[in-house]
């Protein structure tokens, strides 16, 4: 899809109206949920079921390794140790 700006309001209260040409182009159609990202000064909107995807993309990729739970745990004991962090500091 090419890139395409346009100039869109927003409410004192933080309201805005997405176009329909730009809910058709992401295909959201009725009530729908958008993930929204923050990149600098940059916003950006994409489908939830977008997210979804690329979520369950990643999972068929590393679920090709047969590992149990307790590999998995050693191995990011392993990476945390590696950026000097303590299993406390990491939130455990």
């Amino acid at each position: 899809m090419a890139t395409q700006s346009m100039d869109i309001k927003v409410a004192s209260n933080g309201r805005m109206i997405l176009p329909s040409s730009v809910r058709k182009a992401m295909g959201l159609h009725g009530d729908a949920k958008v993930i929204l990202t923050i990149e600098n000064d940059q916003v950006r909107l994409s489908p939830i079921g977008h997210g979804v995807s690329r979520a369950k993309a990643l999972y068929r990729e590393h679920a090709k390794h047969a590992r149990t739970t307790d590999q998995f745990l050693s191995d990011r004991a392993d990476e945390a140790a590696q950026d000097g962090v303590t299993p406390q500091e990491d939130g455990k």
